[in-house]
């Protein structure tokens, strides 16, 4: 199973490293929301059918956040990992948590946040508004 440390992700990277990557991008994407004025509301929900990263609220309307951290652009940029599919399927996930929290006609959109965080160098942040 590829939650022992020694094994690879699809990107080569040991699963580990990967899931610390990860996290690290979710943190980084909190911290990035609630200084907009947003509340989070919830990280890292799940359902049968997957998993939404950051859910939060601008003021405005309920936002679903999708996060994509890459160390390097050597798969492209992380918002370009977001296709039509994806998209769609996270469109998905918004109307089932939706459901769950009793929420079934709010308004929302769906956001991609691609975050490029080389070892070497400060992260960098692309925000990508309603994109499903």
């Amino acid at each position: 199973m590829a939650e022992e440390e020694g094994e690879m992700d699809d990107g080569g990277m040991p699963w580990v490293t990967a899931r610390a990557v990860g996290d690290r991008g979710e943190d980084l994407v909190c911290a990035h929301v609630e200084a907009l004025g947003w509340t989070v509301l919830e990280r890292n929900w799940r359902c049968p059918h997957g998993e939404l990263d950051v859910v939060a609220h601008d003021g405005r309307e309920l936002v679903f956040c999708e996060v994509k951290t890459r160390r390097s652009t050597r798969f492209g940029e992380p918002v370009e990992a977001v296709g039509p599919d994806k998209a769609h399927r996270l469109r998905r996930l918004a109307w089932a948590w939706l459901e769950e929290h009793g929420q079934r006609g709010a308004t929302f959109r769906i956001d991609v946040f691609g975050l490029l965080s080389p070892p070497d160098a400060p992260p960098r942040l692309t925000h990508l508004r309603a994109v499903a």
